[in-house]
């Protein structure tokens, strides 16, 4: 009795036996469909990209497809084939030099020019890019291209809330009849208020209920107003927010593709135009800070101010436009009855609101449409032009959508439409920097870039295979996997892009990753060193590197996010391809190597075997 409970106590203590060096069916399943996907991820960058022109329906070419052809081949522009879906019609070169050329001889037979676009069209074949698969986009320094650098000026932006705070004062003073109170603006947003005493009070009480992000200030008779630090802070971040999406949409409208848009600094925006060789149509749109105002003409000066008309006469108009150039949402240019070009102005519903309620009691009296630019004196200073292009006469009650005429010839009016269209910046921005980048150099810096990380890859799978032995053609499968792994990755990631930068941190990330084999390939040898078989030196090699590749991976990965974070262009390409580098790494050295271990070596419980 007493052997048999024994007996039993034991059975119900003893644990299953652990299964050494197995992987569950699941676990290689996984594995095999990843680098599958992967590998047909990363295929399309190996066909690369073809230079094409982008026609939509819109841009109204009364030329089919062979008279497209046709026409290109008459100035030596030679067509690879033309793809026609989503009504629109890619025109696929064979040369991407004559990109440029082929867009500008296309456009003479366009309506509305705008509607043809630059563009890259994968080479790969259809089976592949209709599974949803694309090229890794490229960057500036590897596709060649423009960059500008743009500053954005905030101090408008300060002087319109100290203009309209000034307008508030007037009002409230008018209201309440205090005699005697005068505004002056001086630098920037600052006010200098002149006041009866008996009326600072109410003064000051208004200012803390309406406008508490101002500061007020005595001095003897008179206040001082300032915009708090912080709300300064804000209005630029907001300004500056703003004007790149303003940017982004103006690179849409001008048809360029991959472009990167991004805050540089507090108050700048880099711009890289990759595959863009003729700067010039960027350059005009991008730059220019453009806007219509309309307003109400005025029979005097008195209480107006005057804006010159192209004849150089003054014209007054009410200080305040009845609507400025935020409100409009579309923007198309075309001849009108009279043969005079013309841009129809669609406004969005509050412009529409705005001009109809105007336009309802202004019925015959006449109304001015200006038009503003900033630009850059002597100096740097941001200075402000305005021109009254048209006068007209409010006929009938103006809806969401009119025209206006006297914008000059008809490529005038088309340019005026497009930056209407696209948005009116907030605030002024100027070009400081611009740089270009041939395709050649590009090509160039590819091939230098990838000849470098195909030498390194090279010594470091002939120095694996010859130190290691049979466990380093394992580790060069996984460092092969670990690459088309990185590769699939870049060219999933939507908005990751492949830099100069980006293929130095592919190199590093083949001497990470193959760092990884060569920590567990020690551990191994130490526990065959203890006199270990190799199936116990490998489970235990393997758990014991486990940690230290963790530590070692998760800290440089601390540093890749970090550079992400506060770098930009370069910098990021380096961070991105470093930190998705470890990851694939962790993922080859540790899952894969191990799968491919367990099967081959993973029951072998020999003590004489050297690796």
């Amino acid at each position: 009795m007493i052997t048999d409970s024994l007996l039993k106590s034991n059975a119900r203590g003893r644990q299953p036996k652990k299964l050494l060096n197995h992987y569950s069916a699941w676990k290689y399943l996984v594995l095999v469909v990843t680098l599958v996907v992967m590998a047909l991820s990363a295929l399309p960058t190996w066909y690369g990209e073809d230079a094409a022109v982008q026609i939509s329906t819109k841009a109204g070419i009364a030329l089919s497809p062979t008279q497209i052809v046709s026409e290109l081949a008459k100035a030596d522009i030679l067509v690879k084939r033309l793809d026609s879906k989503d009504q629109q019609t890619l025109v696929i070169l064979n040369d991407e030099g004559q990109q440029t050329l082929a867009k500008s001889l296309l456009a003479t037979h366009a309506q509305d020019p705008a509607e043809l676009t630059l563009a890259l069209s994968p080479a790969a074949p259809e089976w592949l890019l209709g599974m949803g698969f694309e090229p890794i986009k490229l960057g500036l320094d590897l596709r060649g291209g423009v960059q500008f650098l743009l500053d954005v000026d905030i101090t408008p932006v300060y002087q319109t809330q100290g203009s309209s705070l000034a307008d508030a004062l007037r009002a409230f003073a008018r209201e309440k009849g205090i005699r005697g109170l005068s505004v002056r603006q001086g630098a920037e947003e600052q006010l200098t208020v002149v006041m009866p005493e008996a009326a600072r009070a109410e003064v000051r009480q208004f200012m803390a209920k309406q406008y508490p992000l101002w500061q007020v200030s005595s001095n003897n008779s008179q206040l001082k107003l300032a915009l708090t630090e912080a709300e300064k802070i804000n209005l630029r971040n907001l300004t500056v927010q703003q004007n790149l999406q303003i940017m982004r949409t103006r690179i849409e409208e001008l048809g360029i593709t991959e472009a990167l848009v991004q805050r540089q600094g507090e108050n700048r925006i880099r711009i890289e135009l990759p595959g863009v060789q003729d700067p010039a149509a960027a350059k005009s749109v991008i730059g220019a800070t453009a806007t219509l105002a309309f307003y109400e003409v005025k029979d005097s000066a008195t209480g107006a101010i005057l804006i010159k008309d192209k004849s150089g006469n003054p014209v007054p108009v009410a200080r305040k436009p009845v609507l400025t150039g935020e409100h409009i949402v579309d923007a198309r240019a075309g001849i009108g009855e009279m043969g005079t070009a013309e841009v129809n102005i669609t406004l969005d519903s509050e412009g529409g609101r705005r001009m109809t309620d105007f336009s309802r009691g202004h019925i015959g009296k006449p109304m001015a449409t200006a038009y503003s630019e900033y630009s850059r004196d002597a100096n740097g200073k941001a200075v402000q032009s305005n021109e009254i292009i048209s006068v007209a006469t409010i006929q009938s009650v103006l809806p969401e959508r009119f025209r206006i005429t006297g914008a000059g010839s008809y490529q005038d009016a088309q340019q005026l439409a497009l930056l209407l269209r696209a948005g009116s910046m907030t605030a002024p921005v100027t070009i400081v920097e611009e740089r270009t980048i041939g395709p050649t150099l590009g090509a160039e810096n590819i091939h230098n870039g990838f000849a470098a990380l195909a030498l390194g890859l090279g010594i470091t799978l002939v120095f694996m295979a010859l130190w290691y032995r049979r466990l380093g053609w394992v580790a060069n499968l996984a460092l092969l996997a670990n690459m088309v792994l990185l590769f699939g990755l870049l060219a999933l990631i939507p908005g990751a892009v492949l830099t100069l930068p980006g293929i130095a941190g592919l190199v590093l990330t083949v001497g990470m990753a193959v760092d990884t084999n060569v920590l567990i390939f020690e551990r191994i040898r130490d526990k065959l060193r203890e006199g270990r078989a190799l199936a116990h030196a490998i489970d235990k090699g393997f758990d014991s590197a486990f940690s230290t590749i963790f530590d070692a991976n998760f800290t440089t990965m601390i540093t890749a996010v970090v550079l992400y974070a506060i770098g930009n262009g370069p910098i990021q390409g380096f961070a991105l391809t470093l930190g998705l580098g470890l990851l694939t790494s962790m993922f080859s050295g540790i899952f894969a190597s191990r799968a491919i271990i367990n099967l081959v070596y993973g029951k072998n419980f020999s003590r004489d075997v050297r690796v």
